[in-house]
């Protein structure tokens, strides 16, 4: 029954995290981008730290590295990642920003090679490395000669977002202190939302008087907040203990599957022969970068799903 439990929880969790692109392509029509996104974190901030007060008997940050460690992740992971996805995906379908999204864990190893001086880049990860762009840029058809179409300017903008949480990820490894992930990601929710109101102030063109508060609108806010992050986080923390990071690291490339099908049901988005080929490049280039631990990790993850230990 455990395996069964794991393998429902891992696709109930590409599902939530896949339709979220959906979501959000919606909501937009509603909301200014960058407020939307920090309203969105306003709710499951809160949630998530009544969540972290009643699981961890640490639920706020103390020392100065687990402030530090809570700042990187808000300003990075949370404000600057949703501030490029939301206004990146306003250009942009439901699918094409869910796969370039899961370009992140590429580009976190990429990170982590150059800033993590116990990381090395081998020849066979620099080739998953740059299979990964070449799968960015069969999504983002550059044209040399609109270079500033608002499409590709969008796909630009997600991947801009994919940039920031991975470099966000790796930074938060180098800081010298340890904090319950869900305290972690509590506090990293609300001061985000708090930067992400900050920009929105900032941006000319946002405000709250140009919200639409329809029930489509509440609806898309209601699936992000409460389905994609409250939900999401708490299956994820679960997976997490049970699968390991590597295994969980895997829902990103089953996300984007339910990105193309949601958007296609419910906003009619096309899913192209283009779109299908950039995902499979991106993957192929995880897969070489992370050859060995899937190689180690199949086996154990196969008992995981197979056996019920």
């Amino acid at each position: 029954m455990t395996g069964s439990r794991n393998a429902l929880l891992f696709v109930l969790l590409a599902a939530a995290w896949g339709s979220a692109f959906m979501a959000i392509k919606a909501g937009l029509q509603y909301f200014p981008p960058v407020l939307f996104a920090a309203i969105r974190y306003d709710v499951a901030g809160v949630l998530m730290l009544v969540y972290a007060v009643y699981v961890t008997d640490r639920w706020r940050p103390r020392t100065g590295g687990e402030w530090q460690l809570v700042l990187v992740g808000s300003a990075l992971m949370i404000a600057g990642y949703h501030a490029f996805l939301f206004v990146g995906e306003k250009e942009t379908t439901s699918a094409v920003a869910a796969i370039i999204v899961s370009f992140s864990p590429v580009l976190t190893t990429g990170f982590a090679r150059v800033l993590l001086p116990s990381e090395r880049l081998e020849p066979a990860g620099i080739a998953g490395l740059l299979l990964g762009l070449v799968g960015v840029a069969v999504l983002s058809q550059p044209d040399p000669n609109n270079l500033f179409a608002a499409d590709f300017v969008g796909k630009l903008l997600v991947l801009a977002a994919a940039l920031s949480f991975a470099l966000g990820s790796v930074l938060t490894r180098r800081i010298d202190a340890e904090l319950p992930i869900e305290t972690m990601e509590a506090w990293s929710m609300l001061l985000g939302a708090l930067m992400m109101h900050i920009i929105s102030i900032a941006r000319p063109s946002e405000s709250f008087a140009a919200i639409q508060w329809t029930p489509e609108a509440l609806a898309a806010l209601a699936y992000l907040s409460l389905v994609a992050s409250a939900l999401g986080f708490l299956v994820y923390f679960d997976l997490l203990e049970r699968l390991g990071p590597i295994e969980i690291n895997l829902v990103s490339y089953v996300a984007p599957i339910f990105a193309a099908i949601s958007g296609w049901y419910f906003l009619e988005e096309p899913v192209t022969p283009l779109t299908v080929g950039g995902f499979l490049v991106i993957f192929v280039g995880f897969c070489l970068l992370k050859r060995r631990a899937i190689s180690h990790e199949l086996p154990r993850l196969r008992a995981v799903f197979s056996s019920g230990r």
